[in-house]
């Protein structure tokens, strides 16, 4: 495999059918339940995340990769014959996975080129801008012209949400049971906005309908 490889951290939400056919590499984050951790995507479905944080009286905690993991990405990439490695990680500010990868990019110096990137963003926006390296790589760009492009897509990628329920951010003590329960009845649905890497409040809306 010449050219550049793409690799990610689990944080970007792509199908694994999407990943496999753009030759993308994940390496996943773990996900704490009180005493139990799972290894995303990989213990613990997308479904089964949502089912169990529905029912944990506290929010679920993550724990970014390790060097070793993302080391050995890079290593694979290298010993299959990749020119370069370009590796987009979720926002610095919102979580240390891109210091996991950057350690272990600096670990991999004189064996492969790796190029650690801070998306400024997470979920879909992460995702987008990881298909689009892909794609560029797969059309035969070199490491500067994928860099480039990426360069030129993050600050054009925000990512907008509006949360269905205030029971989370109850859990994670963001606002009182009172305020949820006003919320819940008056059906408010906040909005955030993931825009320069941070997680900003957007607005709040009544009704989903009004949210989107």
């Amino acid at each position: 495999m010449s050219g550049v490889c793409i690799v990610s951290d689990s944080s970007c939400d792509l199908e694994e059918d999407e990943a496999g056919q753009s030759n993308i590499e994940i390496v996943p984050l773990s996900i704490r339940f009180g005493g139990e951790e799972f290894t995303d995507r990989r213990d613990l479905s997308v479904d089964d995340f949502y089912k169990k944080m529905a029912n944990a009286d506290e929010l679920p905690q993550t724990a970014c990769p390790s060097p070793g993991a993302f080391e050995q990405a890079f290593r694979n990439a290298g010993d299959a014959g990749a020119d370069a490695v370009v590796c987009l990680n979720i926002s610095g500010s919102l979580s240390n996975t891109l210091q996991s990868a950057q350690t272990a990019a600096a670990a991999c110096e004189g064996r492969v080129p790796v190029h650690v990137v801070d998306s400024r963003s997470v979920s879909s926006g992460l995702g987008t801008l990881v298909l689009e390296a892909a794609k560029a790589a797969r059309a035969g760009a070199n490491v500067d012209a994928v860099l480039r492009r990426v360069a030129e897509l993050i600050p054009r990628t925000r990512v907008v949400a509006a949360l269905n329920t205030l029971e989370n951010l109850k859990k994670g003590g963001r606002i009182g049971g009172a305020k949820a329960m006003v919320g819940s009845i008056l059906s408010i649905k906040p909005l955030i906005d993931v825009s320069g890497g941070e997680v900003q409040e957007a607005g709040r809306a009544r009704t989903r309908k009004r949210a989107m």
